[in-house]
């Protein structure tokens, strides 16, 4: 019977730290910008509040250019300018819904408290978001570049989404019940937080897949009769 310590050594061959992880002398930086994360996401947040109040009165700008090759860099690499996406939403004058600003803002703090923290499952979560993330800005650079996806593309990356946040709360589940392990420190206070957000993260995403897939094919069904 495999035992929780051979899982453990397995999974830590099979995910190596990344290079940054190693270099202890940037720990105080981090530390810092722990606290500012909160700072970053209230000024996002307000950014948002003043952005649409602006383009109340004006018309949406005409920005395929820059989101082109912002949704391309994003798809290559992201986190923190990740939160630009919203600026395009508001100057194109698109609908912003709450999943969007909820999770852009939450994501930004919780990834900070968990680096500082050295959170067991931190690997886990940002290999899986970065994965899931190539995809989605692979789709936002085809629709920018107005390059018609297939009709299941935007399903298949709303799957993937959910599929991640389902995976990231059974992952924090798993760290803290292994967490007397070799190197697989973490609290309760870990738990709390990785498995309030990743619970919220996957309603709200089943919540828009079944909104925007399921309830419009009813309607458009509907309506050819």
């Amino acid at each position: 019977m495999v035992t929780a310590m051979n899982v453990s050594d397995e999974v830590e061959q099979m995910f190596q730290p990344y290079n940054f992880e190693l270099f202890q002398d940037i720990r105080p930086v981090l530390e810092e910008y722990w606290a500012t994360s909160f700072t970053i996401a209230l000024i996002y947040l307000l950014l948002i509040f003043v952005g649409q109040n602006y383009m109340k009165a004006r018309k949406g700008f005409n920005l395929q250019g820059p989101l082109i090759l912002w949704s391309f860099c994003l798809a290559i690499f992201s986190k923190i300018i990740e939160l630009g996406d919203t600026a395009f939403i508001i100057l194109y004058k698109w609908p912003l819904i709450f999943v969007h600003w909820y999770h852009h803002s939450t994501e930004l703090v919780y990834k900070s408290f968990g680096y500082k923290n050295k959170v067991a499952a931190g690997g886990w979560f940002m290999t899986m978001n970065y994965g899931v993330h190539a995809i989605m800005y692979t789709y936002y650079t085809l629709k920018a570049a107005k390059v018609k996806p297939p009709r299941w593309f935007p399903m298949l990356v709303t799957s993937l989404q959910i599929l991640q946040m389902f995976m990231g709360a059974t992952v924090g589940i798993l760290t803290y019940v292994w967490r007397q392990e070799q190197g697989c420190h973490t609290t309760k206070e870990h738990l709390f937080w990785s498995f309030i957000l990743y619970t919220t993260y996957f309603l709200l995403f089943v919540q828009f897949f079944h909104q925007n897939y399921v309830i419009t094919k009813v309607k458009a069904k509907t309506k050819s009769q």
